[in-house]
């Protein structure tokens, strides 16, 4: 059970941190305007896109898990009642 509060603790961190990123994303797009970087865009968005890519990976992790479990729990108590 807390392994499974924890991930979803991550993953509301991942995309809080996503979300906070791309509200910031206007204004590195006008400090790229202003100075003619366009560089600086590719830079504000790799934030983004590792947040989100950590709250997939752990959501697919965590489904992973559970099925793993529910496969195993079944075998484990049939073993223990033969």
């Amino acid at each position: 059970m807390c392994l499974h509060l924890k991930n979803l603790q991550l993953i509301f961190c991942a995309m809080t941190i996503s979300i906070l990123y791309v509200a910031i994303m206007p204004f590195v797009y006008l400090v790229a305007d202003l100075d003619d970087a366009p560089g600086l865009i590719i830079v504000g968005m790799v934030p983004v896109f590792a947040s989100i890519v950590t709250a997939v990976f752990t959501a697919v992790l965590q489904k992973l898990l559970k099925n793993v479990i529910n496969i195993k729990l079944p075998k484990i108590y049939t073993k223990i009642l033969i």
